[in-house]
């Protein structure tokens, strides 16, 4: 009878879905996503909107303003940005309805067992993807067209730029959101790949995720993260040995890249662990540290897709520092073991710019981690109420929480420093490997060493000390805000 009451009071969302059929989105994690798709899709529109300006602004200048080098590179970096923007998104996206489903599996459960089919309940929540995609992209289109014509506005006022032909408001805007819309829709899809597996006997159990035995017998997940990332390594030594003949290799080695991270990606119940396991014997053998470690170790896909969104943030911001300072580096050693003031001025203005256009995908996947551990605290009601019933003190269930989030987020800062000196360096080397260094050679092919910026670094460490912080709030008052009895009755 408790557990059919159990049901019951999980099944209120699903009368509630009857009654007010836009009801879930107050569900945690749904907000969170509208915020995420609202963000790409603005970042699109500005995008957009800033390179269409530059390019009027560019051809009203009567020495350049016929180049059309300057706007395929303009076009070229929007597409890329706004791709890796869209590429971060559906991940997280897909992680945060792959938690939701766990959460929901007693509900998905009972609904089985009075019949309803698994594929009608998986296109159900694609739908809600596709809602959540459209509110999002529709946010985005409108706050991001708010926020280019301020641009625009100021821009004008201070550069005396009012007389310049640009029409703000135009159909290629709607794309980005379009995009949003679709992939949300898509990763909802693939985050829901759960409920097929979820059977009516699952009613009377309490277990949401899958654990490390479960994990291990995903055979075809497994076979395709590992061709995925095979492919794309190869494709990746490919660019790197055609960018010692010419620059072009970098492209090969940018499909090599999205390939093998994506491999990383979907494999990350294998890649993470070790990772966790490590960095847990670092917070000592306290009986609140073991069992922070141990819980981020029991269930690796949960802790995964936790981490995956910080690896993918610091993963970007260090690749691209990386890369700049790389190429940096060999101009120098180019130009004889020094930098013009006005080139360098150049590529620092430019390095600061896609640092600040990257660092958005990296809120992405900060907001992602907020949202995952905020709903991963919800969904361990009863056992967090089990540890205070087995006398753990509220302080010691806050520090519990607090240290697994810092748990994940060193692994996740860690993995993705790695990560982010390997695919920078990759990505000047395919680049700058057939550059001459020696100005009395014609061509040269040469192994460009990479730099590691000092001050990126620490902000990328600091970031995510505070993300850490952040991110552990909310979660850690929830944590103790229930009853013990009241949790174990759930």
């Amino acid at each position: 009878m408790s557990a059919v009451a159990a049901g019951r009071r999980h099944d209120t969302p699903a009368r509630a879905t009857a009654s007010a059929p836009l009801a879930w989105l107050r569900e945690r994690g749904m907000g969170a996503s509208v915020l995420v798709a609202a963000i790409s899709s603005a970042f699109g529109v500005l995008l957009i909107s800033a390179t269409g300006y530059i390019a009027a602004m560019l051809s009203s200048d009567p020495f350049i303003g016929g180049s059309e080098m300057l706007g395929f590179v303009l076009s070229f970096l929007t597409v890329i940005l706004v791709g890796v923007a869209v590429y971060v998104a559906a991940i997280v996206t897909a992680n945060t309805f792959s938690t939701v489903i766990a959460g929901r599996t007693r509900r998905i459960a009972l609904l089985r067992l009075i019949g309803a089919s698994a594929r009608g309940q998986r296109s159900e929540v694609a739908r809600q993807g596709l809602v959540v995609g459209v509110i999002g992209a529709f946010l985005g289109l409108v706050g991001g067209t708010a926020v280019a014509a301020g641009g625009v506005w100021i821009a004008g006022r201070m550069l005396g730029l009012e007389g310049i032909a640009f029409t703000l408001v135009q159909p290629v805007l709607v794309i980005p959101a379009a995009i949003v819309a679709l992939t949300t829709w898509a990763a909802a899809w693939a985050g829901s790949r759960r409920v097929l597996t979820v059977t009516p006997l699952q009613a009377l159990g309490g277990s949401v995720e899958a654990s490390r035995d479960e994990v291990g017998v995903r055979r075809g997940r497994n076979v395709a993260a590992i061709a995925l990332f095979v492919a794309g390594g190869s494709l990746l030594v490919a660019g790197i040995a055609l960018g010692l003949i010419s620059p072009l290799g970098v492209a090969v080695a940018f499909v090599g890249g999205i390939l093998s991270f994506t491999g990383l990606a979907l494999g990350a119940t294998f890649v993470m662990p070790p990772v966790l396991r490590l960095i847990g014997r670092l917070f000592g053998g306290s009986a609140t540290a073991r069992l922070a470690a141990e819980n981020a170790l029991r269930y690796p896909e949960r802790s995964s897709r936790m981490a995956i969104g910080v690896v993918m943030g610091v993963t970007l911001v260090t690749m691209f520092a990386v890369a700049i300072e790389s190429v940096k580096a060999v101009l120098t050693a180019a130009g004889g073991g020094s930098l013009p003031a006005e080139m360098a001025t150049v590529l620092d203005s430019f390095a600061a710019i896609m640092m600040g256009l990257v660092a958005v995908s990296a809120v992405i996947a900060g907001v992602g981690l907020v949202n995952l551990l905020t709903i991963g605290v919800v969904q361990r009601r009863r056992e967090l109420g089990l540890l205070r019933a087995l006398g753990l003190s509220n302080a010691q269930v806050r520090r519990v929480v607090l240290l697994e989030a810092a748990h994940l987020t060193i692994a996740a800062l860690a993995t993705g420093l790695v990560l982010g000196v390997v695919y920078g360096w990759a990505g000047a080397q395919s680049l700058l490997g057939s550059v001459p260094v020696d100005a009395t050679m014609a061509h040269s092919a040469h192994l460009v060493w990479p730099a590691v910026p000092f001050w990126p670094v620490v902000a990328v460490v600091g970031a995510t000390a505070v993300l850490t912080l952040v991110g552990a709030v909310v979660p850690t008052r929830l944590a103790t805000r229930v009853a013990p009895v009241e949790a174990l009755a759930e």
